[in-house]
Parts: C-alpha cells; structure tokens; sequence
C-alpha cells in the first residue's frame, strides 16, 4: 500500500496476505494499528477489544458518541465507532499530518463518517485556552469526514469541549513521551471532557508494572474512579510485555459494574481495594518528574 521515511523512520502500511482486506500499519517494524475495511468491527488487538466494549457500554446502542482519538494510528477506534454508532461526531488529533493522509488515501473512512483532524502535539492541544477560559457545554458541530484544522497558531479551534469517551493512544513510535501521560496533561483531558465521560489510555508494559503503576495512581489522583485492565497476569515475573488499558471517569466505570462486558476469556481487571494495593508506593507523575514509557527495547525486558 505505502512505504516512506517519516523523520527518519519508516512507515509502512501492508495488506495481509493471510486474510485480504486486513491491513497494518507499521513505523519502524513497530505496529500501530490493524484495520479490517470488511468489517471494522473485527478488531486484531486484545486491547483495542476492551477500548471497544467500554465505548459499547458509553451510550444507549447505536447513538451518537462524540469520541476523540488523542493519536490516529490508522484510525481503528474512529471507524469503529461509525460502523457501530453512525454519524456520531468525532475528533482525531494527530502530529503526523503526511501518515495520516497517506492513510485516508489507502484506507478511506466511509461516506458520511463525521471525522475531523487537529493536526499538531497532542500537549499543545489540550493546553489551549477554552472558550471563556474554562468549560463549555453543548456538543461540537458537525464537519466533513476531512476537516483539516492546524495548531500551529496560538489560538486552537479543535471543537474538543464535553467529549463523551477518550482515547488516549500517543506513541512516538514504541514509546510514550512524558509530556503526554502527566497529571497535568490529564487534567486538561479532564477538562475537555463531559460530566461523567469515560478516558480510556493505552499502554505497554510488563512486571513489575512501574510505569503503569505510575499512570494508574496519576489517572487517580485525576478521577474518582480508575481500572486497570491487563491480559497478562499482574503478578507473573516472567509474564511478556503487553498492552495495559487505563479506565478512568468520574462516574462508576462499566468496565468494572458489568463484569461479562470485557467478554472472554476475561482479562485481569484492579480497581478499587486492588488497584490501591497495586499502586502502593508508584509516584504520581508530573511534568516535573515524569518519565517517557519503557522501550520494548530496553535490557529491562531480557
């Protein structure tokens, strides 16, 4: 489908010869994300799976969710959440500009998908001003499927006020830079955020968990209630590296008062006494003493 440099790195998106119509995308042999444009439903990933079912969970069935994708990938989530909630406003904000729209091109959204792009730092985005210098109510307005909008300027017109579920997926590459995953930075999230709306954050990790350890009792000292979902076994030294999916909202999650909704075979699932047992010592991380995610890489995981 596509193969070029991207700041020194290639991105590389491919059609699987195993199962035609799904697609990956890749930077540096990392993947991001895999697309099926049969059905955008069948999702690859265990954890794009839990993201899923907690957005299923986020409204009645079918209606509008005004969801924003903090890093596009090849937009998964985005076109999930059209195939299964039709018209439901949508905001991306995305740093690639050049990947992104070699992605549309390859791999257009439908007809009629209300999508709109930020180009620009995700940071940058969520620390500009909102109207009135706080929190507005009222959804955001409908846009075509491609509404480009910069935030190179000082002023930020992102239509990113009251999202009802957030995902949070911002990888350079294979790691998570600090500026994105600090209290500060989830408190503007918060902020941009309806009453009641759900965060949901992707990262990667195994034992002994100290980066996520850390993002969950950051998330905390942010929300009212936290989850953390893990399909590998939290307590298992010689577990792999995995994805960890961060729950986070001020109303009870779904993810936790439905048990059945992450399916089976059921994930490991802390909230509430474990979670606190879980995070017990992890410093909250700020912008002061944050620390990037661990590369897959890194000697730590020999």
């Amino acid at each position: 489908m596509f193969s070029f440099m991207l700041d020194n790195r290639k991105a590389k998106l491919m059609e699987s010869r195993r199962r035609p119509g799904h697609y990956e995308l890749s930077v540096d042999g990392i993947a991001q994300s895999v697309v099926s444009m049969t059905d955008p439903t069948a999702l690859e990933y265990a954890y794009t799976q839990h993201i899923a079912r907690a957005i299923d969970a986020a409204a009645a069935p079918g209606a509008p969710l005004f969801t924003v994708h903090l890093g596009a990938g090849a937009l998964t989530l985005a076109r999930y959440v059209e195939a299964t909630r039709p018209g439901s406003p949508q905001l991306v904000v995305e740093f690639e500009p050049t990947l992104y729209a070699a992605v549309l091109e390859a791999l257009p959204l439908p007809p009629g998908a209300d999508v709109r792009v930020v180009f620009g730092d995700a940071r940058a985005v969520a620390d500009a001003e909102l109207p009135d210098g706080g929190k507005p109510a009222g959804p955001p307005s409908s846009s075509p499927a491609l509404g480009v909008v910069t935030s190179g300027g000082s002023a930020v017109d992102t239509d990113w006020v009251d999202a009802r579920f957030t995902v949070v997926d911002l990888w350079d590459a294979a790691v998570i830079r600090h500026r994105v995953a600090s209290q500060e930075f989830y408190r503007r999230v918060a902020a941009r955020s309806a009453a009641g709306a759900t965060v949901a954050v992707n990262l990667l990790d195994g034992h002994p968990f100290e980066y996520s350890r850390r993002q969950a009792a950051t998330l905390r000292s942010v929300f009212e209630h936290v989850a953390v979902v893990l399909d590998a076994e939290p307590e298992d030294d010689e577990g792999p590296l995995g994805n960890v999916v961060v729950f986070a909202s001020d109303e009870p999650l779904s993810v936790v008062t439905d048990p059945d909704l992450l399916g089976s075979p059921r994930p490991h699932m802390l909230h509430d006494a474990s979670l606190t047992a879980w995070i017990d010592g992890a410093r909250i991380m700020t912008d002061a003493d944050g620390t990037d995610s661990p590369d897959p890489d890194d000697p730590i995981w020999d």
